[in-house]
């Protein structure tokens, strides 16, 4: 049921209609776009560094400064919806986005493009969980939101493969400033139709919002992302253990924080749902398997099979296809009796099988890589289907905000795990693979061997070109050996975890 505060245009019977449904289309939109900007700079990045310049230190910020925006304000916003009603917080979100975006599409230095970018990891932070806890108050009906959930699931999977693609399409015919402005028609569209669409629900009851868990929040979140984001590209460095270090510290004191507080950002009672705090978990295993997988495959088809990034990135779009069919598929076989705990069991299996295929890659397995690709992650968007609608179901819906945020920084955490530890697992093996006698700069990167070889001569280059690639590609089936096992792992973990577990609606 939804609470007091709540202006929800579900009809009577708890079926949602065409409003409903609409509102759904309409908040797919930003959340399409917010998943995008992940890797919307892919491509563009060239032509940003030749007109503005940037210092290699600007770049990274350039790249980097959404993403960790986005995670470390994730909870804080998913509490602060709650607190004032999730449509407000979505429109207002909206409103920075756009103008972000805007901003950001004709900066004319470095510095404001960092700025525009930080905003939008802002806006962006606002969107995603206001975008899942609205859904948990139209959708009353549980078949209908667990399907809601699917596409939810689904938009937010395939967001971040279309932003590569996006970008590097309106690169080439356009500027690079299209990358943003493409943003404004669907940010426009969602202020105009908000507020007659969507309904505005808070939680009646929230308490004083308590400022002190905001800074331990970031603090919590941020070291550790940034630690685990530059492991897998610069190595087990000090400063890099020394960050997350500080970042679990701080998380110890944000769970000491929440435990202990009058009105904690993040309610302690979420997991006492029997299925929220397995849900969380499963998530993060999941993020982990998709994100370090990606990490390989695309170096290997930009750099083993020799692709150019369009291309890649259009061959990238191929696996794409079967997830769109996973997660309805999920719902479907929960709906017709079929128990949760198999499905998101067989979702991990399949995932695993994925990786399998992945370990008997070679240099030259293009279709080889995209089955395994397209097997990963559509066992993977079964599971974080079927998962997020149980989080989200288990979770009182006063606080559905911040359920959703929990989930979604569960994910981003996972994400830079499964990179750092896989994409080490993969480096390590690599760095073993590369003869003692190689130049420097080819023990550390793929990319620094095929620089290298490409300015030796005639057959010593070509030598160390197809033993760097080799190199590489035994690493990605070290790595995908790993992903195997956690997989399976996680198969098991599931089956135990979820036996039993029938959330009734709240």
């Amino acid at each position: 049921m939804t609470n007091s505060t709540s202006t929800t245009t579900t009809p009577v019977g708890g079926l949602a209609g065409r409003r409903e449904w609409t509102a759904l289309g309409v908040l797919m939109l930003p959340l399409l776009l917010v998943s995008m900007d992940v890797s919307v700079l892919y491509f563009a990045i060239p032509a940003i560094s030749a007109d503005l310049e940037p210092s290699g230190t600007q770049q990274l910020w350039i790249f980097d400064i959404y993403a960790f925006v986005l995670a470390g304000l994730l909870m804080t916003m998913g509490s602060l919806g709650d607190r004032i009603g999730r449509r407000r917080l979505l429109l207002i979100g909206a409103a920075a986005f756009g103008t972000a975006s805007l901003i950001a599409a004709y900066a004319n230095s470095a510095e404001t493009l960092i700025a525009a970018r930080a905003v939008l990891g802002i806006g962006g932070a606002t969107l995603m969980p206001s975008t899942m806890a609205l859904i948990r108050t139209m959708f009353t009906d549980p078949g209908q939101r667990a399907k809601a959930i699917g596409l939810w699931s689904g938009v937010m999977t395939a967001g971040i493969a279309l932003g590569s693609v996006m970008s590097g399409v309106l690169v080439q015919y356009f500027w690079w400033g299209s990358v943003f402005l493409v943003n404004l028609p669907a940010m426009a569209l969602l202020l105009v139709l908000g507020p007659f669409l969507l309904p505005e629900s808070k939680d009646p009851n929230p308490g004083r919002f308590d400022w002190l868990s905001v800074p331990l929040s970031m603090a919590a979140v941020l070291p550790v992302i940034y630690g685990l984001k530059e492991i897998p590209s610069e190595g087990w460095h000090a400063e890099y253990v020394v960050s997350i270090t500080v970042g679990l510290l701080f998380a110890t004191a944000f769970v000491h924080r929440q435990r202990t507080a009058a009105s904690p950002m993040i309610s302690p009672a979420l997991f006492r749902g029997r299925g929220f705090a397995p849900s969380v978990v499963l998530n993060l295993i999941a993020s982990f398997a998709m994100m370090g997988s990606a990490f390989f495959t695309t170096q290997y088809l930009q750099s083993v099979l020799d692709k150019s990034a369009m291309e890649a990135a259009l061959w990238a779009l191929l696996p794409s296809v079967p997830i769109g069919m996973a997660a309805p598929l999920a719902t479907a076989l929960v709906q017709k009796g079929v128990n949760r705990a198999y499905v998101v069991t067989a979702g991990f299996a399949i995932g695993a099988a994925g990786y399998a295929l992945l370990a008997l890659a070679d240099t030259d397995s293009l279709w080889l890589v995209l089955t395994a690709c397209g097997v990963l992650a559509s066992g993977i968007v079964m599971v974080i289907s079927q998962i997020t609608d149980l989080a989200m179901s288990s979770a009182p819906v006063e606080r559905a905000g911040s359920a959703s945020s929990l989930m979604e920084t569960g994910a981003e955490f996972g994400g830079a795990l499964g990179m750092a530890i896989l994409g080490s697992i993969g480096t390590a093996v690599y760095r073993h693979e590369i003869p003692g006698t190689a130049p420097a700069p080819a023990h550390e990167t793929l990319g620094g061997a095929l620089a290298v070889a490409s300015h030796l001569p005639g057959r010593a280059g070509d030598a160390l070109a197809t033993t760097a690639r080799e190199a590489f590609t035994s690493g990605m089936q070290g790595a995908a050996i790993a992903g195997t096992v956690l997989l399976v792992g996680a198969a098991a973990l599931a089956a135990r975890a979820l036996r039993g577990i029938h959330v009734a609606d709240k």
